[in-house]
């Protein structure tokens, strides 16, 4: 049942414009039970304290927007959809303005007199800290056990197997720290809890925005970590405390499962070599300590099959009806297999109008033109004569909306990338920019997986527009391209046309990139890629070989380097050799 909401009192009143000394970011979705609470502790601190208070709202149901709206000095913002912690994070920091430091706060918190003021106190007395964290009560009054050390391997094992029974083990052999006297005077960490933290001005400079990649868990970790990569240090305050209900995101299995499935993806990202042994290790613990026997089951299965990581909770957005944020391109040859997919991750804020979306039909021979129109709101141009390049451009004559996203039709585009791109293309100086990728290798060949696993291993080739099936261009980058020249790889010649910084991959959910399934179709598709470059007199081969030998670190990654340079030499070999066959389309029929 929905409540009346509570006028505020004015013990405190938030600064909408100007610099202030702390802006409070906070993400909301069906937050409203709890955040009158949290925005009324706020205001005795913002009585010595200039504070900006911006909240982001993740598409909620409830009563959420209308509390909010009773608080007029309040900035509210809708993310346009479920964007996730991180995701409404970064949407409410670009509408932070000028601050001293960014406060970021669950919306099941209450905040005692003071904290505040005590945190900004712990980062002006170490300036080499970037952060600074609060002892956190529970709902009984307790001291939650909210700081943490660097996720290992061993660490991993110690806790799936040793668990509570060897509770008090040394730090070396636990994630968690849990002896209580380590929370009653101020000390550095490795990383806390993401419900409170003070990030400096500086700090949040250096470190850019939170990864959206994980959605809700191992978020604050992962910004922790970079934190520390800058050089700077995270800050217990136990003098600062705030009161967290500690039930915002809820409780399920795919909760449980997607919690255990974000460890193994932050190991990925900052420590590969392990990554293999913690997922075996998270996956052990999940069974041993599960709160209910399908609980376990649940966590284990998706663990271990992970085709099944899809299924899993996903950022999505929406948009608002009417109100264009973008266009996407999509030029088609012959994509009747995979066009309904692509379209159907972007379906709703295309038929909402947040999305214009135009599907060039090149030299088709199937029904891929019917299947676009199945799509409420896609425009479908056809063009007699196959040309990618010439369906770019008779996109871009029908399009009309900026930034604009161009899409191969056999790449699936999450939805809640759009507002990342949108915000990395308006910040100023920057002209291009493209999602993450992942690289989806299930049920490849072991030569292939190898081929993908040292591309992977290889920072130049994920630093370029180029290899993830899209990119995006804003006006005036796209008034450096023009038309789009007769080449076969037009990613790699936008890609040309801009400097280092003046493109930008945000830490947007990633698109997902099929691999081929069989050593031939690989090869096929490699002959292409190379005729790209080569045709533009570009060669990065020796770039490329530098950074596979600084690769491998062992037997599994010296094999990958040695596939990958293998099936590259054959495929640049080919390449040369086949120039009368340039035209032909070579494409991997494989994932269609």
């Amino acid at each position: 049942m929905t409540t009346t909401p509570v006028a505020p009192s004015r013990v405190g009143e938030f600064v909408r414009e100007g610099s202030v000394q702390v802006a409070a970011v906070v993400v909301t979705y069906n937050s409203g039970a709890t955040i009158d609470a949290l925005i009324e502790s706020l205001r005795p601190e913002a009585v010595d304290t200039t504070m900006r208070v911006i909240v982001a709202d993740n598409a909620s149901t409830d009563d959420t927007l209308d509390r909010l709206a009773r608080h007029a000095d309040v900035v509210v913002i809708s993310t346009g959809g479920n964007l996730g912690y991180a995701g409404g994070i970064n949407a409410a920091a670009a509408e932070a303005g000028a601050y001293g430091a960014l406060l970021v706060l669950n919306p099941d918190l209450r905040v005692e007199r003071g904290a505040v003021q005590a945190l900004l106190d712990a980062l002006r007395r170490d300036p080499s800290s970037g952060a600074a964290v609060p002892r956190i009560l529970d709902r009984h009054g307790r001291t939650a056990e909210s700081l943490f050390s660097e996720p290992t391997a061993l660490r991993a094992w110690c806790d799936a197997v040793l668990g509570p029974l060897w509770r008090n083990r040394p730090g070396a052999l636990t994630e968690w720290i849990r002896d209580p006297q380590a929370y009653d005077s101020p000390r550095c960490v490795d990383w806390a809890t993401g419900a409170a933290l003070l990030v400096s001005s500086a700090a949040a400079r250096a470190v850019g925005e939170w990864d959206e990649r994980f959605f809700l868990y191992s978020e604050e970790t992962d910004y922790c970590r970079r934190i520390r990569d800058a050089g700077l240090h995270i800050r217990y305050q136990p003098a600062a405390i705030v009161h967290h209900s500690q039930g915002g995101s809820g409780a399920s299995e795919q909760l449980d499962a997607l919690l255990n499935v974000n460890r193994v993806r932050y190991m990925r990202k900052h420590a590969p070599r392990s990554a293999a042994s913690y997922r075996m290790a998270v996956t052990v613990g999940a069974l041993l300590r599960g709160r209910r026997a399908s609980s376990q089951a649940t966590v284990a299965r998706y663990l271990r099959d992970e085709r099944r990581w899809a299924e899993l909770p996903q950022g999505t957005w929406l948009g608002s009806r009417g109100r264009t944020s973008a266009a996407v391109v999509i030029p088609a040859h012959d994509e009747e297999r995979v066009i309904s997919r692509t379209l159907g991750r972007l379906s709703e804020p295309i038929a909402l109008g947040a999305l214009e979306t135009v599907v060039v039909c090149n030299g088709c021979s199937d029904r891929t033109a019917d299947r676009a129109r199945e799509i409420a709101g896609v425009r479908v141009v056809e063009l007699s004569e196959p040309s990618k390049t010439g369906a770019l451009n008779a996109g871009d004559a029908e399009a009309s909306a900026w930034p604009r996203v161009y899409l191969d039709a056999d790449i699936e585009f999450p939805s809640a990338a759009v507002p990342a791109l949108v915000r990395a293309l308006g910040a100023d100086g920057v002209l291009a920019a493209r999602p993450p990728f992942e690289y989806d290798s299930l049920g490849a060949t072991a030569l292939v997986r190898a081929y993908f696993r040292a591309r992977a291993r290889l920072p130049h080739l994920a630093q370029s527009l180029w290899g993830a099936g899209t990119y995006a261009l804003n006006a005036a980058g796209h008034g450096r391209l023009g038309r789009f020249p007769e080449v076969i790889a037009d990613d790699v010649h936008v890609d040309q046309l801009f400097r280092a910084e003046e493109k930008r991959i945000p830490l947007a959910p990633p698109v997902r990139v099929r691999t081929p399934r069989r050593a031939a179709d690989l090869l096929r598709v490699l002959v292409r890629t190379r005729r790209g470059p080569a045709q533009q007199g570009l060669d990065s081969g020796r770039a490329t070989a530098r950074a596979l030998l600084r690769s491998v670190r062992g037997p599994q990654s010296l094999w990958d380097a040695s596939v990958f340079a293998s099936v590259t030499l054959l495929a640049r070999s080919r390449a040369s050799r086949s120039r009368a066959r340039a035209a032909r389309w070579e494409r991997d029929d494989s994932t269609r």
